[in-house]
């Protein structure tokens, strides 16, 4: 990668170092292990030395066999403070069986994939895309082009690996510069038609949202793939581009290319997104054709499907008949009851769920009852959960859920109240959330508090039609005709359009919850 590529990079992010572990802090790690002669594990070590396999040592085999039955961090330590003890340190192959648990697994240790790493002398390709992987998967994005850099530094080439992490990540953190310069190394390096790395550029122009060049990308593939499919598709998703992801899925179907799960929940979820719902009873069908796909992800985006077109009963029967749920199965249904004001439903289920103790509950799950409890006007019950929700389950609010209390305050007419809890958030209001108090100072008539909560939403979005609007109402409620005159004749003088016939702000909390952060393809 040219150094341009990473400093455009690092203007653009603020790259937090990382202090290495040294080796002479390595050599200090104690041998034997205080509990290496204790543990049952460990003590396997020593039983293991026999029957080589291959081109393998006795002594590798004998870690290679531990390997298979490493299960935790604990079982790793061990195993590299016997590697160091023997002199198989810098064993690329076993080694890297330490490096890889580290880095990619759930229950490894990025910072101690990094101490074993910087004590390789001479790191293989392998080696390098491992690190690039593993820092992937976290937060410390500047790390993946650092290693990258350091990888050309050395010598090593990068593959079809290396290219496809590097887009992948480049597809989270947004840089259509990057990004454009990561397609030309595919280019220079002639990866540009591996399988893998064209599907992750498409998948990456979809992130950046570019459905134009991934469209592009997509249509010069010969015969696409089902892989290739699922990815347009998805892209246009991502897009907003719900219409065109349908006539993609059909398209599809008439190249007689069979959908899996992959394909289903995110054709489901363009369903969902346009209130598609005989498309989406269509699909259903072919589910049911089919007799393959009763997996928890597509019931899931099915029970999403329905209750976002409103069609309750048909979500509700489809959570009954699966044998199966996780968190999301739930979330799914609580969200869908509450936003069509099934209240008592909602926390019905929600209640099951509490009994159930198979799940636990987690943000999305009380934003759904939140949403049901100020449909259903209940202050008290929502106070409740709002703070259960985070003394009881240690789960922190976000500006989702405080838009909800906002707006169960503000309806019953508590507008200085959550006035106060707008002022107490931890985090900065936006401008949904103040809008959300204003409409209600407008129901209530509190004119005072409506023109605060207006000068927050000016330094906000000071030409938002509804603002207007609302505030001009607020006067009207009360009999101050001047002052919305005056509203009426600011908006006159600064071109601001009255809001379209059906941009009714009434379902507030529903905008709170909709399209909520949880994918319904998650198990």
């Amino acid at each position: 990668m040219s150094s341009n590529c990473l400093n455009i990079l690092k203007s653009q992010l603020r790259v937090v170092s990382l202090c290495f572990f040294t080796k002479t802090k390595l050599s200090l790690l104690p041998f034997p292990h205080p509990k290496l002669r204790v543990s049952s594990f460990s003590s396997t070590i020593t039983a293991k030395t026999a029957n080589p396999n291959g081109n393998l040592s006795p002594k590798e085999q004998a870690f290679l066999s531990l390997f298979k039955n490493c299960s935790t961090m604990k079982h790793v330590n061990q195993i590299h403070a016997h590697l160091v003890h023997t002199g198989l340190d810098q064993n690329l192959y076993l080694v890297g069986k330490i490096i890889v648990f580290c880095a990619v697994l759930d229950h490894g240790s990025m910072d101690y994939a990094v101490s074993v790493f910087e004590n390789i002398e001479n790191p293989d390709g392998f080696l390098w895309n491992t690190m690039i992987r593993g820092f992937g998967r976290t937060s410390r994005v500047g790390e993946v082009f650092d290693y990258y850099k350091r990888m050309q530094e050395k010598g090593e080439v990068a593959n079809n690996f290396t290219l496809s992490f590097l887009l992948k990540v480049n597809g989270q953190l947004g840089s259509a510069m990057l990004g454009k310069q990561l397609h030309c190394c595919t280019l220079k390096l002639g990866l540009e038609t591996h399988v893998f790395v064209r599907n992750t550029i498409i998948h990456m122009y979809g992130l950046l949202r570019d459905i134009e060049t991934a469209c592009q990308l997509f249509e010069e593939i010969p015969k696409p793939d089902l892989v290739a499919w699922n990815t347009i598709i998805d892209c246009h998703v991502h897009c907003g581009k719900h219409k065109q992801a349908l006539e993609l899925f059909s398209r599809m179907l008439r190249s007689n290319i069979k959908p899996d799960e992959a394909t289903l929940v995110v054709t489901l979820a363009a369903c969902s997104a346009l209130g598609a719902l005989e498309f989406g009873r269509w699909i259903h069908s072919i589910i049911g054709q089919a007799t393959l796909f009763d997996g928890v992800s597509v019931c899931n985006a099915l029970i999403d499907m329905y209750a976002k077109c409103g069609a309750v009963e048909e979500a509700y029967s489809e959570f009954n008949g699966m044998s199966k749920r996780n968190i999301v199965s739930w979330n799914s249904m609580i969200l869908g009851l509450a936003i069509h004001g099934h209240v008592n439903e909602a926390l019905v289920l929600f209640s099951e769920l509490l009994e159930d103790k198979l799940e636990i509950p987690n943000d999305i799950t009380f934003l759904g009852v939140l949403c049901a409890c100020s449909h259903g006007g209940m202050v008290d019950e929502g106070r409740r959960y709002f703070d259960s929700m985070r003394k009881e389950y240690r789960i922190q609010p976000t500006i989702k859920h405080y838009g909800c209390m906002v707006d169960i305050l503000g309806r019953a007419g508590l507008v200085e109240e959550a006035y106060e809890l707008i002022r107490g958030m931890p985090m900065e209001c936006n401008a949904i959330v103040w809008r959300t108090l204003l409409a209600c100072c407008r129901l209530h008539g509190n004119v005072e508090l409506g023109e605060k909560v207006r000068r927050h939403l000016m330094n906000l979005e000071p030409d938002h039609s509804s603002d207007y609007v609302l505030l001009a109402n607020t006067y009207a409620s009360m009999g101050q005709w001047d002052d919305m005159a005056r509203v009426r004749k600011s908006m006159r003088e600064k071109g601001v359009q009255k809001p379209k016939p059906g941009n009714s702000l009434v379902g507030v909390c529903v905008s709170q919850v909709d399209r909520h952060s949880q994918g319904f393809g998650r198990d």
